[in-house]
């Protein structure tokens, strides 16, 4: 049996792994599943759809899987979904994705979330980022793997960032934010890319001169996006081992909406 606190209201329909740990005064609803290793400090509410993955830390005081705040919203069955390794720091709120968003709020694995995170409904997040504390997803967000939020971050809805991508604190979104970039302000800025997160996840220094030279390209040289992605590819080139790299920014840049864009410099980039 799981270790379930006296006081922790479980349903007996919810499926727990029998090495799970729920905290006191916990609430957990019927359609719910949390895999082994899995520990749920005291005062959370899981709630909806919910599948919770092996090893994560969940800690006091989380609404996950609840309603979306969306008032088209009619009951329907969607999910919340949070992988393997993550920890939850205290008063976070995840919500159940929507019919029209693909019925889905996805988390994947080893991820921190600092206190007071919201992500709300139809989010997609990566593996390995970091939310810090009061970091706010609206609706449709798809974040990245090795993301960074700084603290107070605020995403407005639909918008994507990059893998490797970093907010400075109380940072406002409202463009796309590309791969490797870093940013800050509000609206947010970009400022220079993410070479130190690179040298920690081990990208030899070729492969950070080719994220130099792709961020020259988008930044500093005052291109249109179209002749901009024309001077990536041509990296890739020049340096075959950040083919990968290149590759990943050309895929995220061939996605930008032209009603949204993507974050600029302060000198504006071209039309």
């Amino acid at each position: 049996m799981a270790n379930i606190h006296s006081t922790a209201l479980v349903d007996p329909a919810a499926k727990l792994d029998a090495s799970v740990t729920v905290g006191p005064y916990s609430i957990i609803g019927p359609h719910v599943t949390i895999g082994a290793g899995t520990t749920v400090g005291s005062h959370c509410t899981i709630d909806g759809h919910t599948t919770i993955g092996q090893n994560n830390h969940i800690h006091s005081y989380n609404s996950l899987g609840a309603a979306p705040q969306d008032k088209k919203y009619a009951g329907e069955p969607t999910r919340l979904v949070i992988g393997d390794g993550n920890t939850i720091r205290e008063f976070c709120t995840f919500n159940a994705g929507t019919v029209n968003g693909g019925g889905i709020t996805q988390v994947g694995h080893d991820n921190l979330f600092m206190a007071y995170v919201h992500l709300a409904h139809d989010c997609f997040v990566g593996s390995h980022t970091i939310f810090a504390n009061n970091s706010q997803l609206a609706g449709h967000v798809h974040v990245g793997d090795w993301v960074i939020l700084g603290g107070f971050t605020v995403v407005r809805q639909f918008l994507r960032l990059g893998a490797h991508s970093f907010t400075a604190m109380c940072t406002l979104l409202f463009a796309d934010l590309p791969p490797y970039v870093t940013c800050q302000g509000q609206p947010a800025v970009a400022r220079t890319v993410n070479a130190e997160g690179l040298r920690r996840r081990g990208y030899s220094p070729t492969r950070i001169a080719a994220v130099r030279s792709m961020h020259k390209a988008l930044y500093r040289e005052n291109l249109s996006l179209e002749a901009a992605k024309e001077r990536i590819a041509q990296i890739a080139i020049d340096k075959p081992e950040a083919l990968a790299d290149v590759q990943m920014m050309l895929d995220f840049l061939a996605q930008v909406s032209p009603k949204v864009g993507i974050v600029r410099s302060r000198r504006r980039l071209a039309d």
